[in-house]
Parts: C-alpha cells; structure tokens; sequence
C-alpha cells in the first residue's frame, strides 16, 4: 500500500472494514417502519395475480427507483403484465403524487399502488386511492408530516415515529426499494443474491441525489459500482457508450451517466430515461441512448445561455440572488446551483410562465435554509417548499420585486456570520513531493470509491511548489494549464476548467502559489500518468 495512502487513511480515521465493506453487514430490512405491512400486502398482491402500479419521479432517483421495484417485483414472482409505471410530468404535475394517478389506477383496474421516492405527506391522494378500494404501499426517503397518510405501509427512514439506525435514514429513493427486493429475498420470494443485480441502478441514483456516501450506503455504492462495471443493462450500456464512459467511477457517474439519465426529466418526459433502463432490444438502447444525448447536448445549450445572459446583465450586491427571464423551467434549478458556485451566495432563478407568474428555482447552502425561507413568506408566494438546500417556488407576475426584497430582509435578519468558511476547501493532506502521486497511489484511491457527502474526494495542498509554465486552452482562454515543479524538480500537470480571471491572470515570473487539488489518471495513447486538477489556488 501506497505510503501516501497510509497517511491519508489516518487522516480520516479510516478501517478495513470501510475499505472492503462487506455486503452481508446491510441493515436487516425489516428494522424499517412498516416493511413487513409491506412484503405482506406485495406478495398477497403476487399470489393474488393483482394487478400494481408503480409511481414514481421525474429525476434520476426517481427513474432508477421506478425500475428496481418493477424489477424486484418481478423477480419475486409478480407476471409483467400485472405492472405498469407512472412517472409524473415535471411541467404538468409537479414534484409528488399526482391526481392523475387516481384515474389512471381506477382506469386500469390497479389492486395496488407502490410509491417510489413520494408519497409521504400526498395525503388526500391517498384517501381517494382508499375511497377507490386501491391499497397504498408508499416507499419514500423525504420528510414527513407527523400524520401520516392513511396508506397500508409507509416505509420511510425518515419518518418521525422511527430512529434510524446504521446510515438508513440517508437512504435515496432508489436505496429504498432496494431494501423492498431485500426483504423479499429474505422471505425467499427471490433467489438469494439476485437481488444484487439491482445495485447498479441503486449506486447511480444514491449519487445523484447527493446522499452522503457513508454506513449503510456505503455498502450499497461500493458493491453498486461493482455490479455497474457488469451491468446487464442494454440501454445503460449503450448511453455510457454514447456518453464515452472509458473507467466507472464516481466523476462518470455524477457527470456523464446522471446528467443524460435526468436530461429527459427536465426538457421533455423521464419516461425516456425509464425506458432506457427497460430497453429489451440493442436496437431500442441505441434510439433511445442516442435521443437522451441529443436531449443532454440541448441542456447544457439552454444552461449556459442562462448563465451568460445572467453574468452579462450582472447580478446584485445582495445577500441573495434573484434572477428572473424567460428559460427553459427544466433547468433553471441547475442554473441557480452555478450561480451559487460561482456568487457564494443562495440563488433563486425564476421563469416566466404563460400565465404571467412566475416558476422558481433556489439552491442554497450553510446555514440559510430555503425551506424555512419560503415558510416565512407565505403570503408573498402562490407555493413553494423543499429542503434546505434546494427548493420550488411559484409567484405571482406583480411580486418579483417584493419577493427580492422580502428574501433579503429575511436573510439579513437572521445575523448569519462568516458563510464564506462553507466555500473553503479543506485539503486532506500537505503534499511537497509528487514522487509520492504514483499509478499506484491511484489504484489504492479507488478503494475510496463512490464520493460523496461524508466521503470526499481526496485533496491535496501542495507546497514549496514553483511555477515551470503557464498556459491557457479552449477557443475563449477559458481554461487554465499550469505546469509545477516540486523541490527536487519533479513536474506535475495541473488544469483547471473555466477559470477564474485571478487566476487566467497569474505571472508566472513572479506568483508564488500553494494549489489544492484533486488527482485524475490520464490514459493518453497507451501512456497513463498522474495529472491534478485544481480545486483552489492559495496566493504565498
């Protein structure tokens, strides 16, 4: 083991055990709220050849939660034509159970309707459900009320009446009905160890949701990247193809594989990324696969004129950004995460509707937390909610002006202090040799695999460093190429994309800097080496 790598495994506290994560060490199931309401009403459902709808979300998480449950139920023993999928309509329906549901299940004569990723607090769709004499299963990871909807299980680790144990209240959507297929396994209505099948759809929409990478999911994405390197999956195989996916890791899942997967839910209908993930044929993988790239390519179009139109016409000093115009409502929550990327500062993005009001999009950060905002301003709202970093809101067309002012007022009222310490990179270790950034050092970081909340990527800060060469790239200079060397005249390659002008602007003759990075393999004709990509740059 890679003598860097040791320092960095003491530097985290780290065990065997969290390096090779063992999969029998899952949570036990049915320690979860209502799991054995559950597997009880499914399998009565499957002997009973009832039929069962699954509804869903429109987001990634959503969409793979969608295709485990169909698929777990499937292996259970339920026949497919017993099975439908709902998704909702991100622009029609809104996030959570729709009213459309009711028609459709009384429509198609549903016995049984299982939630994926919703359902906690659509009470009054469930009692029409229950007026309909369709039984309710909700299987759900977000908030709930202290009442409870009137449904036969609510499985949520969420729910206040439970205290969750090993890591199983940061469970996805997707992480959820994984835990459905693992308890039917465990009732052996699903040959053991099938089941781990499903863990390449399970580790793709944990990441994508940013759920924190620890305990209980810590299991499920380490064995889910494994199974996602194997992946049966002939859409899957064929977007990654598509999307030149070349290793599996956490970069590729997070910025090729998601991206694509919930392109369909923000421009037009998730149902095209669900049927990616179903597809039977190579020929149905490849229309598809080739139509959610095309879908991709159309929304990073749409959110980089969003952002240019809004860096053009300049943001306000304010505390909090509120920007309004006429986008594409599919992205503009992706448009509210960059701006505060790049501002440092909570972000609401606004679209204006046919009907004059305005759909919103915020993301925040820190201690500012967007759903007790929007709470506060009930009364300058039409609706909104959400969590704390990332929320909904619509307005009416006459009060952008007294939104903006309100949600300033609010965030300069609670006296927050020193949000900027949420932006600093905090370095794992301090580097001044980069004989110790090896091609095995890299293997050894890969038993770190998947990164996210909890589990961060390794970074480095790199000292007594001196600046061999200075370059910038891309058709607008808009990326940056620094070529460094350490004291014993060893040279490592750093790049950093859409740079900062500070640091577009460095003199090499007379800058002396301290970078923070992050470390990629490069594999360029055959020839693999270590290169760093530059998370901040310190100023000696």
């Amino acid at each position: 083991m890679n003598k860097l790598f040791i320092r960095l495994l003491k530097s985290r506290n780290l065990t065997p055990d969290f390096l090779h994560p063992r999969y029998e060490n899952l949570a036990n199931p049915f320690t979860m709220p209502d799991m054995k309401k559950a597997i009880d009403r499914i399998k009565q459902a499957i002997d009973g050849n009832e039929r069962i709808l699954i509804y869903g979300d429109y987001d990634v998480d959503g969409v793979t939660a969608s295709t485990v449950m169909e698929q777990a139920l499937i292996m259970a023993g339920a026949k497919s034509d017993n099975l439908s999928i709902m998704l909702p309509d991100r622009f029609a329906d809104g996030y959570g159970m729709s009213p459309k549901l009711v028609k459709r299940a009384v429509e198609q004569n549903i016995n049984l309707v299982i939630t994926v990723d919703c359902g906690s607090r659509n009470h009054g769709i469930v009692a029409q459900l229950n007026s309909s004499n369709i039984d309710c299963v909700i299987t759900d990871h977000h908030e709930t009320d202290d009442e409870l909807p009137k449904a036969i299980a609510i499985v949520n680790p969420k729910r206040k009446d439970y205290q969750a144990q090993n890591g199983l209240r940061d469970l996805a959507g997707v992480g959820v009905a994984f835990k459905i297929a693992q308890a039917l396994t465990k009732e052996g209505m699903i040959k053991d160890g099938q089941e781990k099948w499903l863990l390449d759809l399970v580790v793709i929409g944990t990441m994508c949701d940013s759920m924190p990478i620890t305990d209980e999911n810590r299991i499920l994405g380490f064995y889910g990247l494994k199974v996602l390197e194997q992946t049966r999956r002939l859409g899957l195989k064929e977007l990654m193809k598509n999307a030149g996916v070349n290793k599996l890791n956490s970069d590729s899942v997070g910025f090729q594989i998601g991206p694509r997967l919930n392109a369909a839910g923000r421009l037009k209908t998730a149902d095209l990324a669900l049927n990616l993930l179903r597809a039977g044929s190579p020929a149905e993988a490849a229309n598809l696969a080739a139509k959610l790239e095309e879908l991709n390519k159309q929304r990073k179009t749409e959110q980089l004129s969003a952002v240019k139109e809004i860096d053009q016409r300049g943001v306000s000093n304010e505390p909090v950004i509120v920007e309004a115009g006429k986008w594409h409502e599919g992205i503009i929550g992706i448009v509210a995460g960059r701006l505060v990327e790049k501002y440092h500062r909570p972000a609401f993005v606004f679209t204006e509707l046919e009907n004059g009001t305005f759909k919103g999009s915020s993301r925040s950060f820190g201690d500012f937390n967007l759903a007790e905002a929007l709470s506060s301003l009930e009364d300058a709202i039409i609706s909104g909610g959400g969590h704390a970093g990332a929320a909904g809101v619509r307005i009416a067309e006459n009060q952008l002006e007294t939104f903006r002012a309100r949600i300033n007022d609010y965030y300069r009222n609670l006296h927050l202090s020193d949000q900027s310490k949420f932006f600093i990179s905090q370095p794992d270790l301090e580097v001044e040799e980069f004989s110790d950034f090896t091609l095995e050092f890299m293997q050894d970081l890969k038993l770190l695999e998947p990164f996210g909340a909890g589990n961060e990527e390794p970074i480095f800060l790199l000292k007594n460093v001196s600046i061999r060469g200075l370059r910038t790239m891309g058709a607008d200079s808009q990326h940056l190429r620094i070529d460094l060397a350490d004291q014993n005249g060893k040279t490592l390659k750093l790049v950093a994309f859409y740079a900062p002008e500070k640091w577009l602007n460095l003199d090499p003759d007379y800058d002396q800097i301290e970078p923070i990075v992050k470390l990629v393999e490069n594999d360029f004709n055959g020839v693999r080496s270590v290169e760093a990509r530059i998370i901040d740059l310190n100023m000696v």
